[in-house]
């Protein structure tokens, strides 16, 4: 992959950042217009750059050379380069590219190319402003806009962020959130009834904390990957930065954007269980101010599971159009569609999972199914005016969202029986956000001094309704032998009388500011607050009646960062974030919950990051979360509900990402952690595990390029066993899962991959949904890919 990483003081390109260091560069003879380059860049490479504003080809420059530069931008924004098509070694096509502009190039200190006008030398009183391509090289990325809103290195944000890469995201035939989080350490997924993503991060378990390109993405689905760049994981609570809830953290995926350079992939896999998926991926610049793109996937697939059925397509075009030198507006919209047999895997028995065939299907298929319809669409403008960047992204989403199941219960004490159960839901949700950002720099008395100040605005409309089902009419509950438990038994759907039939919305308006200063070279800070005015209304259609509560939302956030050199930082963060007593899908609201106060999540950490390599990245964090405000039942009388229940997780953390070598690539971490109740909540006692978190988990995978044609990757996943409930009584064992695959370059436009998933064939049992609802691990599974590139 090819990254880019400008300097200067504004820049009229400013995607969304990712990118590595490149390789060293080092002086070798000069000419008028450029310092020649180390012997890594005498290859010969096929440019495709058109003619566009200056600070738009030299990101195609970089994403096709595999070069850094550093930009002055002032002087660039005003440029506007010719066209460069053909096969030339990176010295002479970036020559071509300033030809005419006068700009030129140099070397400084051995590793950068300077870019600055000609006769002129402000290399040195430059105010960094950094902007990078949106690409990243392999399995590192060492920059990061999710964590501060601003290009920050991931050694300069005081936090713990993990970031899955498109590289990891290949090489691994990565399809959903599972598979990210599957080597994200502290970090586990539910089953989610088997119809939508459910992590647990630092012992906090939601389906809400999803964000998309830094926008709220918060309904109950299944996500795909295929329109995905990368996706970044920040643990810890950070209601500075995303707003209410994100009480463990959060999940952002960075979306594909149009660019310049054309881009030309195709992939059809094919696998195990009647696995079938393509996906494309198409576009390039139509002119020097317009680029465009075009992701695309439809799968049709089974599963090792008996009934497993999945069909599911999604499109994503996008425009990017630079409006002169300064301003550049993306846009983008995607329809994607999921429908799929909705499995919620195997009962307990005697507090462990039951010994029936992992493939057994419990309840009634034909009544089981999932169904979702998401169209969205977002524009961002920015705009570069000096040492001022503005920002403004809309995002609007409509989701529609139903689904039906038949699932377990309880297995009788003789091991004979199994009640079965069933519900239907559906959940339609209008989203509307704009975000607007104001990034500026300034020095003071040698103080550096990173602004951000902004705002956003939102408005969530959701209808939610729900039916229980009656077996042949008439039971809410139906025995079936525990060793026959796929039925076809007739059942009907209708209103019990506590199911939800309602409507709500959830309005926010929220300004934030923060300062990323830098005292000296050693020593950074970070301070920031944020103000969140969250609403909502809610209406009962059951019984017509109107509820509503206020809150003011204030989420400060605070780190240092200490830096004994340049490539490692020590630090400490103390972070706050709420949610409100609407819960995080804002699915109920009575006369007694909307009295409570938002439940409180404060976050303490320490930490380490290492850059041992341009490319190789360590990280270590030791934190403690604590979630209070959260509801129990009054001790001097049961019937009231008091706010005194309280959580704490705790734990510490390693992670490794990037090259061992030039040919050996790692990505992995270990995680320990306790998240127990310390306070007796509405849920569970004190002193009782949360479930789904394990006390021990690590995870590695590697991938070993044996030849320029001939690759392989092995992985290893490992969990301590986990309770399925918050009551403690059923627990999931312990296991390890072995993973491989092999890479092979058939020519240079296509390549051919093989994943094999649990090698060993172990019987695993990842997760559940509760005591009784527990998925088995897939058998080993074998999925084969085919990728051509132009």
């Amino acid at each position: 992959m090819r990254s880019l990483v400008v300097l200067g003081l504004g820049c009229a390109v400013c995607a969304a950042p990712a990118a590595l260091h490149a390789r060293p560069l080092t002086p070798r003879d000069t000419t008028p217009a450029l310092t020649r380059m180390a012997a890594d860049t005498t290859a010969r490479i096929r440019f495709q750059i058109p003619a566009q504003p200056l600070a738009a080809a030299l990101r195609d420059f970089a994403r096709q050379s595999d070069l850094r530069l550093q930009v002055d931008a002032q002087a660039a924004s005003s440029a506007r380069s010719t066209a460069v098509s053909g096969t030339y070694t990176a010295p002479d096509a970036l020559r071509m590219l300033l030809a005419g502009t006068g700009m030129t190039a140099r070397i400084v200190g051995g590793e950068t190319a300077f870019i600055t006008r000609d006769g002129g030398d402000r290399t040195y009183a430059m105010t960094p402003v950094t902007v990078v391509s949106e690409r990243s090289r392999g399995y590192g990325a060492p920059r990061t806009t999710t964590a501060t809103k601003t290009d920050t290195p991931l050694r300069d944000a005081p936090q713990s962020v993990s970031v899955v890469t498109r590289q990891v995201i290949a090489d691994q035939a990565m399809q959903g959130m599972s598979d990210v989080v599957r080597y994200v350490p502290g970090i586990s997924m539910g089953q989610g009834e088997g119809h939508r993503d459910a992590p647990t991060i630092r012992g906090q378990s939601s389906t809400a904390d999803f964000f998309v390109d830094g926008v709220r993405d918060d309904v109950q689905y299944l996500r795909d990957l295929y329109n995905t760049e990368r996706v970044e994981a920040l643990k810890g609570s950070n209601a500075m930065i995303f707003g209410r809830g994100g009480g463990g953290g959060v999940i952002n995926r960075v979306t594909k954007e149009a660019q310049w350079a054309p881009t030309r992939a195709v992939t059809l896999e094919g696998g195990s269980f009647n696995h079938r998926r393509g996906m494309l991926d198409v576009g390039q610049g139509v002119g020097g101010n317009v680029a465009l793109r075009f992701n695309g996937m439809y799968e049709n697939s089974e599963g090792f599971r008996d009934q497993s059925e999945l069909r599911r397509y999604g499109v994503n075009p996008t425009a990017a159009l630079a409006l002169g030198a300064s301003t550049t507006l993306r846009a983008g919209y995607e329809y994607f569609h999921d429908d799929r047999r909705v499995d919620r895997g195997i009962p307990s028995f005697q507090g462990r999972p039951s010994r029936t065939d992992i493939t057994t299907y419990f309840g009634n298929p034909g009544l089981s199914d999932s169904e979702v319809d998401v169209n969205s669409a977002s524009a961002t403008l920015e705009h570069q005016a000096g040492v001022l960047t503005i920002r403004n992204r809309a995002r609007w989403a409509s989701y529609d969202k139903f689904y039906q199941n038949s699932f377990p219960g309880a297995v009788t004490a003789d091991g004979s029986q199994v009640a079965l159960s069933a519900y239907n839901s559906s959940s339609d949700r209008e989203n509307l956000f704009n975000q607007t950002d104001l990034l500026f720099s300034v020095n003071t008395a040698g103080i550096r001094h990173g602004f951000l100040a902004g705002a956003e605005f939102g408005r969530q409309d959701t209808d939610n309704f729900r039916n229980t089902g009656y077996y042949n009419n008439t039971a809410a509950s139906f025995p079936v032998p525990i060793g026959s438990p796929t039925v076809n038994t007739p059942i009907t759907f209708r209103q019990s009388a506590t199911d939800a039939d309602n409507r709500s919305r959830a309005t926010v308006a929220a300004v934030y500011l923060q300062d990323q200063i830098t005292v000296v070279p050693m020593l950074q800070l970070l301070g920031g607050v944020r103000f969140d005015r969250f609403d909502i209304d809610f209406h009962n259609n059951r019984n017509d009646e109107d509820l509503s509560r206020r809150d003011n939302l204030v989420s400060p956030r605070a780190g240092v960062i200490f830096k004994p050199m340049e490539t490692a930082s020590i630090y400490g963060s103390w972070s706050v974030s709420y949610l409100p007593s609407s819960g995080d899908q804002f699915g109920s609201l009575t006369a007694t919950t909307k009295t409570l106060e938002p439940e409180e999540f404060t976050n303490r950490e320490v930490g380490f990051k290492w850059d041992a390599r341009s490319n190789l990245s360590l990280t270590a964090a030791l934190y403690r979360l604590d979630r209070t405000n959260t509801t129990a039942p009054d001790p001097a009388d049961p019937s009231r509900i008091v706010q005194t229940g309280a959580q704490r997780t705790h734990g510490w953390e390693l992670g490794a990402t990037g090259n061992i070598t030039d040919n050996w690539q790692i990505v992995g971490g270990f995680a320990r952690q306790s998240a127990r109740i310390v306070s007796t909540t509405s849920a569970a006692k004190a002193g009782q595990r949360t479930p789904l978190v394990p006390e021990r988990s690590w995870s590695l995978w590697n991938r070993v390029q044996v030849v320029p044609a001939l690759g392989f990757g092995v992985g290893v996943v490992h969990q301590s066993d986990v309770f399925a409930a918050i009551d403690n009584t059923v627990t999931l064992p312990a296991f390890t899962r072995a993973d491989a695959a092999v890479y092979l370059r058939v020519t240079r436009g296509l390549s051919v991959q093989a994943n094999v998933e649990n090698v060993l064939d172990e019987r695993y049992y990842p997760t559940s949904q509760g005591n009784n609802n527990i998925m088995p691990g897939a058998s080993r599974t074998l999925r084969l890919s085919l990728t051509t590139r132009r």
